[in-house]
């Protein structure tokens, strides 16, 4: 088993803070694994339909127990979180740790119950740090998700990936209420993966697809909302210049985005016209689970001249931006300049698949994708 020390860490220190904490994340990206490494007093599995038997009467069966309460696949009893809020209050013996594959449905019910008594962490899978830097080439790949990454061959993961999504596509999908014909939602994911790191624009995918604008805001939120997709928001600052206002999409795990598009070798992988697009979304995902930041403290920035920055964040005030280049060696360029004179960063980091780290200017620096661990942490 790959040990997950940073996520453990960061869940351990939520855990200190809140009486209940919950581990958002797709389905089949670790999430029982990182907390089987937490000692417990009582587990409930809601796919176990003892567990599930168990709980129908639930203020009975959790009310005199003490301790760590793990509740796993909790979507599936939403009536549970008002409870939990009454639980807590009652009993300060007691502390949950949830786990959930619905973020959208999850978060609104919970915050709503559990305002100021829970914490969150969101899961993504296997990240670099995990598996170690030799391995960027299997994790670009295969993507995060811990059985398709430690498959013995290529072709065995990218087996595992497709059946993943037939299974989110016909079981996770309905069991969340919503009511899509799975080769529908399949063939939208699939086009959508074609706008993998582009600009979103509505209109344009509706008329693709031929469905309306409002109907390409729903699948889109739908996938977001089940963690398959990302949608990174614009960064506005104060410019005479046209800013770009609408998402870019990434699709979260690169995996996926893979075997959506049928790229399920290196050497695939290496000739595909989407390599440096796959690359973008992969080493976006890393750089932001090791700056440790919430989706909605992302960003990304763009004019409608053609000066872009891939990613921007704040560390204690301080605006930093990153690029994501698959090249040998990144040179300076003009959009560059313009971004750090724009935005005005106290550093941007170009971040590339090669070893060596090095400077361009006083405020810009090369840095290896597994260099961002350490670097870009304070």
């Amino acid at each position: 088993m790959i040990q997950c020390k940073r996520d453990l860490d960061h869940l351990k220190e939520l855990m200190d803070l809140f009486p209940v904490t919950a581990v958002l994340g797709a389905r089949q990206t670790g999430k029982t694994t990182l907390v089987s490494q937490i000692k417990s007093d009582h587990y409930f599995d809601l796919e176990n339909p003892r567990d599930i038997a168990r709980l129908d009467n639930p203020q009975i069966t959790l009310e005199n127990l003490s301790g760590l309460i793990i509740i796993d696949e909790i979507q599936r009893k939403p009536d549970l979180f008002p409870l939990l809020r009454f639980l807590v209050d009652k009993n300060s013996s007691q502390r949950y740790l949830i786990l959930g594959s619905a973020s959208r449905d999850l978060v609104k019910h919970s915050s709503e119950s559990l305002a100021g008594r829970i914490g969150y962490y969101h899961l993504s899978g296997l990240s670099l740090e995990d598996v170690g830097s030799n391995n960027w080439r299997t994790l670009l790949l295969r993507g995060s998700f811990p059985l398709s990454f430690l498959a013995k061959e290529n072709k065995q993961a990218f087996l595992w990936l497709e059946q993943y999504i037939a299974t989110f596509l016909e079981k996770d999908i309905p069991q969340l209420g919503i009511m899509i014909p799975s080769q529908t939602l399949r063939r939208f994911w699939m086009m959508i993966s074609h706008y993998h790191g582009q600009i979103v624009n509505l209109s344009e995918i509706g008329r693709s697809f031929g469905i309306s604008d409002v109907t390409v805001r729903r699948y889109i939120n739908i996938l977001e909302g089940t963690f398959m997709i990302r949608l990174l928001m614009p960064w506005h600052n104060n410019t005479s210049k046209r800013l770009i206002k609408s998402p870019k999409l990434y699709l979260s795990d690169s995996g996926i985005f893979h075997s959506l598009q049928t790229i399920e070798s290196e050497t695939d992988l290496w000739a595909h016209p989407k390599l440096g697009a796959s690359w973008e979304g992969f080493a976006l995902e890393q750089t932001v689970r090791a700056i440790g930041k919430d989706p909605n403290e992302v960003f990304f920035w763009g004019t409608h001249g053609g000066a872009e920055l891939d990613l921007f964040w704040k560390d204690k005030g301080k605006k930093i931006g990153a690029e994501f280049k698959f090249m040998d060696a990144p040179v300076m360029t003009r959009s560059m300049s313009t971004v750090l004179h724009d935005l005005e960063l106290e550093h941007l980091y170009v971040i590339y698949p090669g070893n060596q780290s090095y400077q361009l200017e006083e405020k810009v620096s090369v840095l290896p994708l597994e260099s961002v661990w350490g670097s870009l942490v304070s």
